[in-house]
C-alpha cells in the first residue's frame, strides 16, 4: 500500500505538485493570519462606547469634549525569569499585545488604565530582571500621545504586605508615575489612585505615608465638593479641585464575604463562588474598605485581583466592579471595560476578545481539513464526489 502510493506520488506531473503545495502554504497562512491577527479586529471592532445621559442627543464634537472615554484593564501578569516559559511567555504575550493595539487602533480611547498586577513576579524579580519585564511591557502597550496609560499597584508587582519594601514600591512608582493617594483630573472627572496593598493598617512605613495622602486628598475632595455659600475655616486654604465625586480605582476589591453574587458569563466558576474571601489577602479587610468608602464617598469603585467579574452595591448605593484579567493564562475569555464618564455620570460597556477555545477549535478543523487534502492528493483518500460517482457507475451497470 505505501509503495503504491509513493509510486502515485512520484508520477503526478511536477507542476501539479508545486501548484497544490503552494495551494497548502496559502491555506495555511491564510488560517494564521485569522487566528494571531485578524480575529482581534473582527471581535473587537463590534464593541462599542456606551452612552452616557445626554450623549445620544450631543453631537459628535460635543461628546469628545465633554465625554472621558476610558478603556480599563486588570491582571495581565505578563511572566518573569523564574516561572515563565518562553512559549507561554511568547504566546500569552502576543495575544495581549495585538488585544491591546487593535482596541486602541479601533477604539481610540482617551485613558487607559490598568489595575494592578502588571507583572507575574515583580515582588520577587531582580533589577536585570525588572528591566527586561519594563521593556516588554513598553513594547506591548505601547500608545500614541492622543492616548494616556495610567497603572496601578498589584501585590504581584510589589509584593503582598510581608513582602512589600520600600525599594519595590519606588522601584514601580520610578517607572509607571503612581503614588498611592494621586489624584488625576481630566475633563473635570476625579480618579483617586490607590495602594490597596498599603491599606493593612498595621502602621508600616509605607502604609502610614499612603493613608496620610489618602486623608489629605479626602479633605481637598470634600472641600471642593461643599457649596460655595457653604463657610467653613478648615477648607479656606485649600486648593478647590472639581466637584465632581471621586472614582477610585485600585487593585484589592473591597471587603466582600466572597464572589457568590457575582453573575454573568466572566464571573467565577461556580465551584468558587462560595469560598470565603480572606481579608488582606483575597480582599481589603473590613476597616480599610470602610475607611475608603468614609474618605471619599466614590460614585464608582474600579477593582481587579479576583481574575473574574463582579458587581457588587456597598452601602447600597456605591457600585464596584471587579474587572476580569485582561490574559488568557488566567481566562479562556479575557476582557475590558469600556466607560464613557462625564463630571455627573458614567456608563459602562464590557468589550470581550477571542475565546482561546473557538481559536483552538478553528486550528483544530483547519487541520483536519488539511490532512484530509493531503490524503486525498496522494490518493490514500477517495474525495467523495469521485466515491459517490463510482456508485453511481456500478449502479447503473447493475
Amino acid at each position: 500500500m505505501l509503495s503504491s502510493s509513493s509510486t502515485a506520488v512520484k508520477n503526478l506531473p511536477l507542476k501539479r505538485r508545486l501548484c497544490f503545495l503552494l495551494k497548502l502554504v496559502c491555506f495555511v497562512s491564510s488560517v494564521l493570519i485569522f487566528c494571531e491577527f485578524l480575529i482581534y479586529y473582527v471581535v473587537i471592532i463590534q464593541c462599542r462606547w456606551p452612552n452616557v445621559k445626554g450623549g445620544a442627543h450631543m453631537t459628535e464634537k460635543e461628546t469628545s469634549a465633554s465625554v472621558l472615554k476610558a478603556m480599563i484593564l486588570a491582571d495581565t501578569h505578563l511572566l518573569g525569569e523564574i516561572k515563565g516559559h518562553w512559549l507561554d511567555k511568547l504566546r500569552r504575550e502576543w495575544q495581549m499585545e495585538r488585544s491591546f493595539q487593535t482596541a486602541l487602533w479601533l477604539l481610540q480611547p482617551d485613558i487607559v488604565f490598568i489595575l494592578g498586577d502588571v507583572f507575574d513576579e515583580g515582588k520577587w524579580s531582580s533589577p536585570q530582571a525588572w528591566a527586561d519585564d519594563v521593556r516588554r511591557f513598553r513594547k506591548m502597550f505601547k500608545h500614541s500621545a492622543l492616548t494616556e496609560l495610567v497603572v496601578i499597584a498589584g501585590n504581584h508587582d510589589i509584593g503582598f504586605h510581608y513582602e512589600m519594601t520600600t525599594y519595590k514600591v519606588n522601584r514601580f512608582e520610578k517607572v509607571f508615575n503612581f503614588t498611592s493617594g494621586k489624584l488625576i483630573t481630566r475633563k473635570g472627572i476625579n480618579f483617586v489612585l490607590v495602594n490597596s496593598v498599603a491599606m493593612e493598617g498595621d502602621g508600616c512605613a509605607v502604609c502610614r505615608t499612603s493613608e496620610a495622602k489618602l486623608v489629605a486628598l479626602s479633605h481637598k475632595l470634600n472641600c471642593s465638593q461643599q457649596k460655595p455659600n457653604h463657610s467653613n475655616k478648615r477648607c479656606s486654604d485649600v486648593e478647590k479641585l472639581p466637584a465632581s465625586e471621586p472614582i477610585l480605582l485600585q487593585h484589592y476589591p473591597l471587603y466582600r464575604k466572597s464572589d457568590a453574587e457575582c453573575t454573568g458569563e466572566d464571573s467565577a466558576p461556580p465551584e468558587e463562588k462560595k469560598i470565603p474571601f480572606k481579608e488582606k489577602y483575597d480582599v481589603l479587610s473590613q476597616e480599610a474598605s470602610q475607611k475608603l468608602l468614609w474618605w471619599f464617598q466614590p460614585r464608582l469603585i474600579l477593582s481587579g485581583h479576583t481574575h473574574s467579574a463582579c458587581e457588587v452595591l456597598h452601602a447600597g448605593k456605591i457600585p464596584e466592579i471587579s474587572v476580569p484579567s485582561f490574559s488568557w493564562r488566567n481566562r479562556n475569555n479575557p476582557s475590558f471595560i469600556m466607560g464613557s464618564i462625564t463630571p455627573t455620570d458614567f456608563s459602562l460597556q464590557k468589550c470581550f476578545l477571542p475565546f482561546e477555545s473557538r481559536v483552538f477549535t478553528i486550528y483544530c478543523a483547519a487541520g483536519a481539513l488539511l490532512v484530509i487534502l493531503v490524503l486525498a492528493h496522494v490518493q490514500l483518500l477517495t474525495p467523495p464526489f469521485y466515491f459517490a460517482q463510482r456508485l453511481i457507475s456500478k449502479h447503473k451497470a447493475v
